[in-house]
């Protein structure tokens, strides 16, 4: 009997001894945190909201994270080396903000899970075969505009017959988004004058190379344009040539006559939700490419300033229906 309770007892030392151990392990490999990875491909106020308003997101739901924030300046050769980067370095997950950085860090990273944020269209970039989920370790959210109803409207209250685009040649997103524009204005009865561009230093240049053949300019979701904004509508401005924009949070610094789009901090926060989902263990693939088509997350500015100085005469109830009104210098959100 003594001895039965004496090999009960050494073996309930080892027991505890074992679970004692476990309880080590565990307190030393709890993972206290998250990292992950953001990069964006230039620097200008929409992009730079959608990069704010994942990280306010993700603090608000209460996800402890450091965040890596890479700016590939326009470049696609140094979006590819953030991509790896983030792949070196095993974040937890890696979010790419636009369409080329989505395709890079899609291209270089497989076995972490990849969050793609404002890609006008993902379909057509390789990123997933269709809206309704993610493919492998990808997944994210669309910027995706109604070209036909901007431009419907531009016709309408500016008179447009002529209409003048600018866009990046090698910008994807940009791509698809011209042949929208051709149709567009093909079934408006609109003459078209594209000019690509490379990179932002040719914007201005660009500008000056159609404005007087114009009698507006029309801006899609190109990031390489919108970094260089100022220096066109300085040069539309200068021509008294109105400029409608779908970005609304670049337009909010003033020189566009229209800007009908997203709220590009309200994309961020959205983009931190698919975050969110994904650190908590929900794959890429089982997600569905988020689309912003709630009325809370659209925005239309329009410039009074603008419109004074062009000549232009905006319907009272337009003017009503904006959220974001520019008069005087002065910005008026409702």
């Amino acid at each position: 009997m003594k001895k039965i309770i004496a090999t009960a007892v050494v073996l309930a030392l080892i027991a505890a001894a074992f679970t004692g151990c476990g309880k080590e392990t565990a307190a030393k490999t709890k993972k206290t945190g998250y990292r992950v990875g953001i990069s964006k491909i230039v620097a200008h106020p929409a992009l730079d909201a959608v990069e704010q308003g994942i990280q306010d997101r993700l603090a608000a739901l209460g996800i402890e994270a450091t965040f890596d924030l890479q700016n590939a300046n326009g470049d696609v050769n140094t979006a590819t080396q953030i991509a790896t980067k983030f792949r070196a370095d095993k974040v937890d997950a890696a979010v790419a903000i636009a369409t080329p950085t989505a395709v890079a860090a899609a291209n270089a990273i497989k076995d972490i899970p990849v969050i793609f944020s404002v890609v006008t269209d993902p379909v057509s970039a390789g990123l997933v075969d269709g809206l309704g989920h993610g493919r492998g370790n990808v997944t994210g959210l669309s910027d995706k505009t109604d070209i036909l109803s901007h431009l419907t409207l531009f016709k309408s209250v500016a008179k447009i017959k002529t209409l003048g685009y600018i866009y990046t040649s090698s910008e994807a997103n940009s791509a698809a988004s011209l042949e929208e524009v051709r149709v567009a204005c093909a079934t408006l009865g609109i003459a078209l004058v594209e000019q690509s561009i490379t990179n932002s230093n040719e914007v201005k240049q660009a500008t000056e190379a159609i404005i007087r053949r114009v009698d507006g300019i029309y801006l899609t979701t190109d990031n390489t344009v919108y970094s260089a904004l100022p220096a066109l509508v300085e040069v539309a401005g200068a021509n008294k040539k109105p400029v409608f924009s779908s970005d609304t949070t670049s337009a909010a610094e003033g020189g566009c006559l229209i800007a009908s789009g997203f709220d590009y901090y309200k994309a961020g926060l959205a983009t931190g939700d698919l975050v969110a989902q994904v650190l908590k263990g929900k794959a890429p693939a089982e997600i569905p490419v988020k689309l912003l088509t709630d009325p809370s997350e659209l925005d239309m500015l329009i410039d009074l300033d603008v419109a004074k100085a062009c000549g232009i005469t905006l319907p009272a109830d337009l003017v009503a229906s904006a959220n974001k009104i520019i008069e005087n210098g002065k910005l008026t959100t409702k």
